[in-house]
């Protein structure tokens, strides 16, 4: 199935929070990164969304260019074919760009959609995410409701965050002594301000004790009764209808209690990058340990070519990733759930 239109994607996200699930949002840096999210994602017959960092983006444009624009419009345009070989809905969502980097990507990937509308083409990515959280309340929002009133024009849904996720992801970090709490007075003025934009559709990402990172299980302490308080703020003040649709970062380390208690308050994405980064690497490190002599040509021996050839060790890889993009598609939940019914 092409990847996921703008009513499609809708759809998805309305029956993710109905139905008490979630979908895995995975970081990708590469054609083989996005394999393994759409091999994982078809084996659960989960829908899900694969996503471009800034970084990622950068990456994926080459180390000689670091056009994250350019790599993530590569990437995308990739799993727009690849996507029609597999039978699930996929989304396009670009992550956390902050507002020092919105001229770099998001801005122009708006007006790549925008060219490519006019075209009568689909839309290239699905949703973006403007991460302001660093910036006041206020300022944070101002830019959001202009991007959201350009978005509401093109079919594109945008992603806020409100508090600051701890750690660091991909460059971007949360300080110390930062915001790491949304407070309902928080997400009271996100609803005042960005329902206001008529017929324009957004997700919160509410922070709640979250932090980028690599961590042992139980080091995270999360409060998700916090995505509560925030709801039932928002629907007292504004109605059954301002429920947010929720976005859960720094997933690394949760207790699978913590995701699921979480997904019940309205969470319908989670990204996962730290964990699906591991899975990748670790099979290359087992085989490079395992086949010293077969990839590198030592004392005057040529080596074992099936063996240092990229594709025997970027295979593994794969393979070992979309084990754990089955593995997010079953703590959230998502398993079994697809739309696609072709």
């Amino acid at each position: 199935m092409p990847v996921a239109d703008y009513a499609t994607y809708c759809k998805m996200l309305e029956r993710a929070r109905g139905g008490k699930y979630a979908y895995p949002a995975i970081n990708v840096t590469s054609i083989n990164t996005a394999n393994a999210v759409l091999k994982g994602l078809a084996e659960s017959k989960s829908d899900g969304i694969i996503q471009v960092s800034t970084g990622g983006g950068a990456f994926a444009s080459g180390s000689s260019v670091k056009d994250m624009a350019l790599g993530a419009i590569s990437i995308a345009e990739h799993v727009h074919r690849a996507a029609t070989r597999y039978p699930i809905y996929v989304a396009l969502h670009t992550d956390h760009c902050q507002a020092d980097k919105l001229d770099k990507l998001v801005i122009p990937l708006v007006e790549e959609t925008e060219r490519r509308r006019a075209a009568g083409m689909l839309n290239l990515f699905n949703s973006h995410m403007f991460d302001g959280s660093a910036l006041p309340l206020q300022e944070n929002l101002d830019i959001s409701v202009k991007l959201l009133e350009r978005f509401r024009r093109n079919d594109l849904v945008l992603e806020i965050e409100v508090g600051v996720v701890g750690g660091e992801e991909d460059g971007v970090k949360g300080e110390a002594g930062a915001k790491l709490y949304t407070t309902p007075e928080d997400t009271l003025e996100v609803a005042r301000r960005l329902n206001a934009v008529k017929d324009g559709r957004y997700l919160l990402a509410a922070t709640f004790g979250n932090v980028h990172g690599v961590y042992k299980p139980g080091h995270v302490k999360l409060k998700p009764s916090i995505l509560k308080d925030c709801q039932d703020a928002v629907v007292k003040q504004y109605g059954e209808d301002a429920r947010f649709y929720l976005v859960f970062h720094g997933g690394s380390g949760s207790e699978l209690s913590d995701i699921h208690e979480a997904i019940d308050y309205g969470v319908v994405k989670m990204n996962i990058d730290t964990d699906t980064q591991y899975a990748f690497t670790r099979p290359i490190a087992d085989h490079m340990f395992k086949h010293y002599n077969g990839v590198l040509r030592i004392d005057g021996e040529m080596g074992d070519k099936k063996l240092y050839d990229p594709r025997t060790y970027l295979a593994l890889a794969e393979a070992a990733m979309a084990e754990r993009v089955k593995l997010a598609a079953s703590d959230l939940k998502s398993i079994g759930t697809t739309m696609f019914n072709g």
